[in-house]
């Protein structure tokens, strides 16, 4: 795909006045439409359909989610589909379940697909023991065939597995990492039951670079109780220098006790104000600029060599339910309570609770809870939103011809709207004339009339630059990329929804 030239990664700015004055809530856009927008429609018939109708046949390579519900003890900040125990026998039950879900699978992947990427979320994946992360990948080949360039990945916490375990994954192929760290200030460590060491997350990281990880990656949450500009210092200090991770998640916390039972045990006095939130954001970005991390997007940093990095350079960065990705374009099989998978034109979610998901497949059914099927609309706007988000920079010739059946015909009402717009200087003379030439002329300007009238508000507080060849996000931009994208979201436009969207900065 074609796409405008990307100003330099470095060049952000961080504006706190206008971050102030925008919408403070808004979807992540790990997908278009939102998994608020599923619907129980979407099931195991449909599934089946699409997974036949997709895969039979078809060599290229696929992605794999498998989801591992289990932590040993609650992070009271965590908003996580979780299972909290310390009872091992329950993941050994929990594995007898995936693999009867691959086994009502296995018809419909019509053969064993090459994996371009894979990833263990959670809850907590390495809750599961060695044997136990074993049998799971012995599931795992029976029905799919890891490629040597493929991409890896478990999330981590240091708090529970040794070098020795270190070296035992990535045996079993995996080569990138995520370490959840949030903060090794102590009293913030102790507010939110996360108790964790530098020496035993130190021993984690270094473990995985001996055993040849590609990408060693840290989350970090920053808004937690008791945080603060100074007490932030050490950590930031100690992650940079001591663990030099590859990559960097900044995430903020969103303190909403009253959807997340276990943040009813946070002292709500003790989370830091928007302001100090903000000042804490402010700090770590200039921080990690200064360190030479590149901003990917949103709350990600990478360094300069990383993929990521290289990928956003030449315009090949992705997004899925994993966040930023090279390899999102891949039809992704998603497995376990709760996982979300896309084929196709597509959208799937499995049983978010145990107890339905069990009993799905000892119905012989697969736990399809809910999905969507993705309109001609759904489609472009969902790439339109992956270029703002990945790319910073929207191309409209990318988009001439691709424009849903019968959208490039602009009624007389339309019509007026742009000459308006044009008498008034907020659009060229030229995109005006290319409008009258073809009665009502430019696809993009007909179907997106409403979006573009938006993006020229968001043009006049320095957000976005507007061409008549496309958008492209400024400097300001860069860290409100979600309100950016949520202008071409038609169904935060058009339809409501109960979802709680998090903070988009």
């Amino acid at each position: 795909m074609k796409t405008l030239p990307i100003t330099p990664t470095q060049d952000f700015i961080f504006d706190r006045e206008l971050i102030a004055s925008l919408p403070a809530n808004g979807p992540r856009y790990t997908s278009y439409p939102t998994a608020d927008r599923f619907h129980d429609g979407f099931r195991q018939t449909e599934y089946i359909q699409v997974l036949d109708n997709t895969l039979n046949g078809n060599e290229k390579a696929v992605s794999l989610y498998v989801h591992i519900p289990f932590c040993n003890v609650i992070c009271y900040y965590c908003g996580c589909n979780k299972v909290i125990t310390k009872d091992t026998r329950k993941a050994d039950e929990y594995l007898t379940y995936l693999e009867k879900e691959m086994a009502l699978l296995k018809p419909h992947l019509h053969g064993r697909h090459k994996l371009a990427q894979l990833h263990f979320g959670g809850g907590t994946p390495t809750f599961l023991s060695d044997e136990q992360l074993e049998r799971v990948f012995r599931m795992i080949g029976e029905h799919f065939e890891l490629m040597p360039d493929g991409e890896y990945s478990i999330e981590i916490d240091p708090r529970k597995v040794s070098r020795e375990s270190v070296f035992k994954l990535a045996k079993l192929g995996f080569n990138r990492m995520s370490v959840g760290i949030q903060d090794f200030d102590p009293k913030v460590q102790a507010a939110v039951n996360r108790i964790q060491t530098v020496e035993e997350t130190q021993n984690v990281i270094e473990a995985a670079r001996d055993a040849g990880f590609k990408s060693i990656s840290v989350d970090l949450i920053y808004g937690l109780p008791h945080q603060s500009v100074e007490s932030i210092k050490p950590t930031l200090d100690t992650v940079l220098n001591a663990l030099n991770p590859d990559r960097i998640a900044l995430y903020h916390y969103a303190h909403l006790p009253h959807i997340f039972k276990p943040q009813r045990r946070i002292d709500t006095n003790a989370v830091p104000s928007s302001e100090e939130k903000l000042d804490i954001l402010q700090y770590a970005v200039q921080l990690l600029n200064e360190k030479g991390y590149v901003f990917i997007g949103m709350d990600h940093f990478a360094k300069p060599e990383d993929e990521l990095s290289v990928a956003l350079k030449e315009g090949r960065l992705q997004r899925n339910f994993q966040g930023y990705s090279t390899h999102a374009d891949c039809d992704l099989i998603a497995i376990g309570v709760s996982s979300i998978g896309k084929v196709a034109n597509t959208y799937s979610q499995n049983q978010r609770n145990l107890d339905d998901y069990y009993a799905d497949l000892d119905a012989g059914r697969l736990p399809v809870m809910r999905g969507i099927v993705l309109s001609e609309d759904d489609i472009l706007r969902r790439e339109i939103i992956q270029d703002l988000m990945c790319r910073f920079a929207v191309d409209f010739d990318d988009y001439r011809d691709r424009l849903p059946a019968g959208a490039a015909k602009q009624n007389s009402a339309e019509l007026a709207h742009i000459q308006k717009m044009a008498e008034l200087g907020i659009i060229s003379g030229e995109l005006l004339r290319r409008c009258e030439e073809t009665q009502g002329g430019s696809p993009i300007a007909n179907y997106f009339a409403e979006e573009i009238k938006d993006m020229w508000r968001l043009a006049e507080s320095g957000l976005v630059a507007i061409t008549d060849d496309g958008i492209r996000v400024t400097p300001k931009g860069r860290f409100l990329i979600r309100n950016i994208a949520m202008v071409f979201d038609d169904y935060l436009r058009h339809k409501e929804t109960r979802a709680q969207y998090s903070q988009t900065v």
